[in-house]
């Protein structure tokens, strides 16, 4: 009886039912379905999560080589620099009151000026190529071992990179040979013609460095980029060294990083670093231009460094000094404003984003 009513009940509703199972089938197999893909999703997004990680990681690492890169390479940097402005030769002739003192002096002037700012030019270009450099080692690096894995030949090979990195040697080499004569050029049409008894404020001098830059940056008929990398393409075969698989991929690199040297970026940002890096540069000036006790102007007054000038004799000490502060491998507050730079890490990043990533992309 109890069976025969369940029947009658079935037949009557036998619709709803076929209906309901069919609802409720589909129900839990999508339900199974979306927590395949939400599984999947969250699979996925763990995976990206310790890429991301890994390459943060890694571009972390690469920007303390690069800085610990920069500065062992300053006290060579302003050694090449001395050997072939060197002042402390002529600061040791005029003790012994040569009878040609005032030539001697002039020369001094000339010499103390561009040495000085060839180091803050040097300095500057030294960062950023050396940012440029290491980060598309760093980038390719980053993908040889990503691709590694898979038992894929590295691009950067110990040997690629060594030969690469020595492209360097163009920027302490003919590179800087050749911005010590542009830039003596426009110290000599700058400052030639002022006598030694002239006396300028900071402001003054401000204005003199601004000239020498104008000629140099943009009276030279050449970018800035031409003294970091040698630009012809038999230098850059030479540095490569041979036609070996490994030498391809030096010169390609090499290539990629001109391209990068002449960006509209770079030049943003090596502008940026030159405007600090001059600006330090009269801020350490300007410990020397701060009115003494019992003079006219007090040291309060917005306008003192204007106001208070001082030989252009007295003056040439004093820059002729900077470089020890400029070229320091001590962690000086002139390598500090560049290196931490905001514009330079974003450049960074940007380079090492560009070289890690590309390849996965393509795939």
């Amino acid at each position: 009886m109890m069976f025969s009513s369940a029947w009658n009940f079935v037949k009557r509703h036998k619709r709803k039912i076929i209906f309901t199972g069919v609802v409720v089938g589909g129900v839990y197999f999508l339900g199974k379905y979306a927590q395949k893909m939400i599984r999947e999703m969250q699979e996925k997004e763990a995976t990206e999560c310790i890429t991301q990680a890994r390459r943060q990681f890694h571009f972390e690492s690469n920007q303390r080589t690069c800085n610990m890169t920069v500065l062992s390479m300053l006290p060579p940097l302003r050694e090449a620099i001395i050997k072939q402005l060197s002042s402390e030769s002529l600061t040791a002739l005029l003790k012994t009151k040569p009878a040609n003192k005032l030539e001697i002096w002039e020369d001094l002037k000339i010499i103390s000026f561009t040495r000085t700012i060839v180091a803050v030019y040097s300095t500057c270009m030294l960062v950023v190529l050396l940012r440029v450099q290491l980060n598309i080692i760093g980038g390719y690096l980053y993908l040889d071992n990503f691709v590694g894995k898979n038992g894929m030949t590295a691009q950067t090979p110990p040997d690629v990179q060594h030969q690469y990195l020595s492209s360097i040697q163009h920027l302490l080499g003919d590179g800087l040979t050749e911005l010590m004569t542009v830039v003596k050029k426009a110290v000599q049409n700058s400052l030639g013609g002022l006598s030694l008894k002239q006396s300028l404020s900071l402001l003054e001098c401000e204005q003199q460095l601004s000239w020498i830059r104008a000629e140099v940056e943009a009276g030279s008929g050449r970018p800035l980029s031409w003294y970091m990398l040698a630009d012809d393409e038999n230098a850059l075969a030479d540095q490569a060294c041979g036609l070996t698989e490994n030498d391809v991929m030096t010169i390609k690199l090499l290539n990629e990083t001109r391209d990068m040297l002449d960006s509209p970026d770079f030049t943003t940002v090596l502008s940026a670093c030159l405007d600090r890096g001059f600006s330090r540069l009269l801020d350490n000036m300007a410990e020397f231009f701060r009115p003494q006790p019992g003079d006219c102007a007090p040291s309060s007054a917005p306008d003192s460094l204007s106001v208070v000038s001082l030989p252009l004799a007295k003056i040439i000490p004093i820059i002729n000094g900077q470089i020890n502060t400029i070229c320091s491998e001590t962690p000086s507050h002139f390598v500090q404003d560049l290196l931490l730079n905001d514009q330079v890490k974003e450049f960074a990043a940007n380079v090492y984003e560009t070289f890690s990533t590309s390849h996965e992309l393509q795939k």
